[in-house]
């Protein structure tokens, strides 16, 4: 048991997911678990879980219902998970032998993503601050989701977390409509000149879908991953499609309007 790292889930409609998710957290005697009212089976199954201990709260912001978390946590470290995050078996042993009297107050941790259970050998999602000291982290909201500002040094494991969501397709489409019109409102709103280069190639609507595809195919290496491969290429290429028809609607809602 590592009584000094609390795992944190953020949890609506989640029972696709969640039970897998805590099959790998046995080891914490806590597990801090905010909810947005589910209305499946999710507050079922995390009942079966003694460790868990459950906070409901209707959702406004990611970073509102992340830190309204962190202030239902007792121990020194916070170890924050999406509900379909799945820790690898080398991640749990390399927790075990931490130190814990370190000037380190917050890890990055990277990610495998996973299409119907089999991990592709590349994403694009980044490495993120999952592990930290409570009293070190604040999130603010970034877009459609949030982002961890430590204060103080991090570091980097070398064990990764599974991303692997089991939600139908159906979920995932009405999830992605609602990020990108928050992801509209942050590339309209934000400077050119606070913009990642990401960011600025989205905002220009045409080129990022098709670079999104060949990343994923060519230089992550799906095109090897079969028809997993390509069927994560073809969901991140339809969510810059989606995104990029978001921003010509705004646009032209935004030119009627002056």
């Amino acid at each position: 048991m590592l009584t000094y790292i609390t795992p944190l889930i953020l949890t609506y409609n989640e029972a696709p997911n969640i039970d897998r998710t805590l099959q790998h957290l046995i080891w914490a005697t806590r597990i801090v678990v905010i909810d947005s009212y589910s209305t499946d089976e999710t507050l079922e199954i995390l009942k079966r879980y003694s460790q868990v201990e459950i906070f409901q709260r209707k959702f406004d912001t990611h970073a509102n219902q992340w830190n309204h978390g962190l202030s239902k946590v007792h121990s020194e470290w916070v170890l924050s998970l999406d509900a379909d995050y799945i820790l690898s078996n080398r991640l749990i042993e390399e927790l075990k032998f931490l130190p814990q009297s370190t000037s380190i107050e917050g890890y990055f941790i990277s990610f495998k993503y996973c299409v119907f259970g089999k991990a592709l050998r590349g994403t694009i999602l980044p490495p993120r601050l999952c592990l930290f000291k409570k009293n070190k982290v604040v999130y603010v909201d970034d877009g459609h989701t949030q982002v961890a500002r430590l204060d103080g040094q991090s570091d980097r494991l070398s064990s990764s977390i599974h991303h692997d969501d089991r939600k139908p397709l159906s979920r995932w489409i009405w999830a992605q409509e609602r990020y990108m019109l928050l992801e509209v409102t942050k590339l309209l709103e934000t400077p050119r000149d606070k913009l990642s280069r990401a960011d600025r190639i989205r905002k220009q609507k045409i080129l990022a879908p098709f670079i999104v595809l060949v990343y994923c195919l060519i230089l992550k290496g799906g095109i090897l991953d079969g028809w997993q491969g390509w069927y994560y290429a073809f969901q991140r290429m339809f969510a810059e499609v989606l995104l990029s028809l978001r921003l010509i609607e705004a646009e032209h809602f935004k030119g009627d309007r002056d």
